[in-house]
């Protein structure tokens, strides 16, 4: 019975109590790191099953499956214009070790598309389908990762040719880069084995490579593709999370070869097939997954408060409204310089997730406007958007009220016209006693 009375009360400290604490409530720093590290974990794996990543992942291995001889036909006719194809080659060789028939079609295939590109109708029809092929997958890509990040607008489709043709011009030369250090490496542990002291550190060194490289590029991943600012210190981590579990699954992945000897056998080069596609999810699982762990380290404290938040009454509702428009109009008063939504949560203590629905909800009844964003968060500066010397708490509560739909059958003018007169009488004689300006407040 104790015991079970402690795991519900450990749930109602993960589901609740943890998202009350705030920065303020905790003395010692480390304690709220650990909270905060508890939080990220609990709000990643909560978004992760939530918004159905798994799915996402499933459509974007098809996507990819689709891309991957045009998009692997860019990369290398880059690399051949920059002369290390061959590296390239090696590199693709070395990745999918185990797999030698299905990157020997894999190249044939490359071959063939890049041959075609050279000559008669492909290079006009064949050109136009193969960046449409690879803008397709790249536009699914930051999709999913928009989705993650809550972002409405994507890029403009001039942004997508010029950002993506940057990847794809800047990958081989990274791939041919990591390669070159693996074997830069290698070549200098050989030469310093008879070192006792400096061999193992070498050995160290040559095995994080990869590791390193691949955390680096889900790094910059995470921070590039969402259309909106990513700041360094929030993908880091979740990027060497991400690195290290792709890492692993290469690892398995290769070594997993041995065991399906006999379905090789049964299937041939199929066999291939649906190792690559399982591969292929699973990496996109990792992937996705650690944009999720970057949107929740950025976000966290937007979350604090959530399950209040989202059951807060009517009344308190309106009194947050009123309290964050008497904010605006009183710096815009005083000539100073405007708030932020982070500037209003922390002055006033209300969680910045609230705070900012409800200035999308005043900006949507015309009472603010945002103007120019702040260096240093990347948010709004918020203005009102009428004359202050009218802007009551009358003209607030008015709005809010009247705003939606009131167009249904319901017969408010004859069959229950008094009830709505009675409604109509209260709600004037309360407006009537809410004339002050939000300025004087």
């Amino acid at each position: 019975m104790k015991l079970i009375m402690t795991l519900k009360d450990l749930r109602q400290f993960l589901d609740e109590e943890i998202w009350r604490v705030t920065r303020s409530d905790l003395k010692n720093p480390l304690t709220y790191r650990w909270y905060t590290l508890l939080k990220v974990t609990i709000l990643s794996i909560q978004q992760f099953m939530r918004d159905r990543i798994i799915t996402k992942a499933e459509a974007l291995t098809y996507n990819t499956l689709l891309s991957i001889v045009p998009l692997m036909a860019i990369l290398f006719a880059i690399a051949r214009g920059f002369g290390f194809d061959a590296l390239l080659e090696s590199q693709l060789r070395q990745g999918f070790e185990g797999q030698t028939i299905a990157i020997e079609v894999l190249l044939e295939l490359i071959d063939s598309y890049l041959q075609h590109a050279r000559s008669g109708i492909f290079i006009g029809v064949g050109l136009v389908m193969l960046l449409w092929t690879v803008l397709t997958l790249t536009g699914n890509i930051e999709r999913a990762f928009n989705q993650i990040w809550q972002v409405k607008t994507p890029r403009s489709l001039f942004r997508k040719i010029t950002d993506y043709l940057s990847i794809f011009l800047l990958l081989p030369v990274l791939l041919v880069v990591s390669g070159g250090l693996s074997v830069f490496m290698t070549t200098m542990l050989k030469d310093l084995e008879g070192y006792m002291l400096m061999a193992p550190f070498l050995r160290f060194l040559v095995r994080s490579i990869p590791f390193v490289f691949t955390s680096m590029m889900l790094v910059a991943l995470y921070i590039f593709m969402p259309n909106t600012k990513v700041k360094f210190a929030n993908a880091l981590f979740p990027g060497i999370v991400a690195g290290v579990a792709f890492q692993a699954l290469q690892y398995f992945y290769i070594n997993s070869q041995i065991w399906v000897s006999s379905y090789n056998a049964i299937y041939g080069s199929f066999a291939a097939i649906p190792m690559f596609l399982l591969w292929t999810h699973i990496s996109w699982c990792i992937c996705l997954f650690g944009a999720v762990l970057t949107y929740a380290s950025q976000n966290v404290e937007n979350y604090n408060f959530e399950k209040d938040a989202r059951n807060v009454s009517r009344r308190y509702h309106d009194f947050l409204c009123i309290l964050l428009m008497s904010s605006i109009c009183k710096r815009f008063a005083a000539g100073e310089r405007p708030y932020t939504a982070e500037e209003m949560a922390r002055l006033h203590r209300i969680p910045i997730r609230m705070v900012k629905e409800i200035l999308y909800e005043l900006q949507d009844l015309d009472l603010l406007y945002p103007v120019q964003e702040d260096e240093k968060s990347g948010s709004p500066f918020y203005l009102p958007a009428e004359d202050i010397g009218r802007l009551s708490v009358k003209v607030v509560l008015q709005r809010i009220d009247n705003e939606g739909s009131e167009n249904f059958k319901v017969d408010h003018t004859n069959q229950f016209k008094k009830q709505w007169e009675v409604l109509v009488q209260a709600k004037d004689t309360y407006y009537r006693s809410t004339e002050m300006l939000l300025k004087d407040l």
